[in-house]
């Protein structure tokens, strides 16, 4: 099985997922996608592909040329029913790939919030173990909304939180992916984010909350990552 990860910076790459990907024997394919015009291997080629999160928003298309050019290829990969997951950001570019609009949100998600899911998500092949809800790790701005045909799987009280596409497609606002490594990177450089310094983060209780609870979430973020696997191998049989 090949999957790719298409990366948008280095300190929010595949995360925890790799560690699913790699013990399932699969190969793992990174696109540094901000750095490299190129995916290791044409995009179609793969059983599975995964899109991440990043500083960027998706409506910054003039500063970060590329996204064009990635909504592009989602859209495509929908098309040939090629697995996809969308994560954060990854999210939002599928979502808006399939014809949804993504927005800014009416407040910023950073840290840890509750996440609910929809009748129809407790029968989802990938949030139904998470049933009836969970706490999430978030570091967003934008929202989407639910692209036509999709099915809301989560929501939380600011925003849709996963949705699944025919294809199979999925997306996922909040962050299951994020290392502990880069969970702290995040904390350290929030300044770098505007939302996050005009909502008065606190970086040390974020901190402390975040080593406290990532051992468990990342637990989560491996078993969610192994379901999609599953449906992928299924899809494509």
């Amino acid at each position: 099985m090949r999957v790719l990860a298409i990366v948008h910076q280095r300190d929010a790459g595949p995360g925890v997922f790799a560690e699913a990907i790699r013990a399932r024997g699969a190969e793992l394919g990174p696109w540094l996608r901000a750095e490299l015009d190129l995916p290791p291997r044409e995009p179609a080629d793969y059983d599975a592909v995964l899109t991440f999160g990043g500083a960027m928003h998706a409506d910054q298309d003039t500063e970060h040329p590329w996204l064009r050019e990635e909504k592009a290829l989602l859209a495509e990969l929908i098309e040939r029913r090629i697995p996809l997951l969308g994560v954060c950001l990854g999210a939002q570019l599928v979502a808006e790939a399939a014809g949804a609009e993504v927005r800014r949100a009416s407040e910023p998600e950073i840290g840890w919030h509750r996440v609910e899911l929809t009748p129809e998500g407790r029968d989802d092949p990938l949030m139904a173990p998470l049933a009836p809800g969970f706490t999430a790790f978030q570091w967003h701005s934008y929202e989407f909304s639910l692209p036509a045909g999709a099915t809301a799987l989560a929501t939380s009280p600011v925003c849709l939180q996963a949705y699944r596409l025919a294809g199979p497609a999925w997306g996922i606002q909040f962050h299951g992916e994020v290392s502990a490594d880069d969970a702290e990177a995040w904390i350290d450089d929030y300044r770098d984010d505007e939302d996050a310094v005009r909502i008065g983060i606190d970086p040390d209780a974020l901190r402390e909350r975040t080593r406290n609870a990532i051992g468990a979430w990342n637990e989560v973020g491996r078993g969610l990552c192994e379901r999609f696997l599953d449906a992928a191998v299924a899809a494509r049989a």
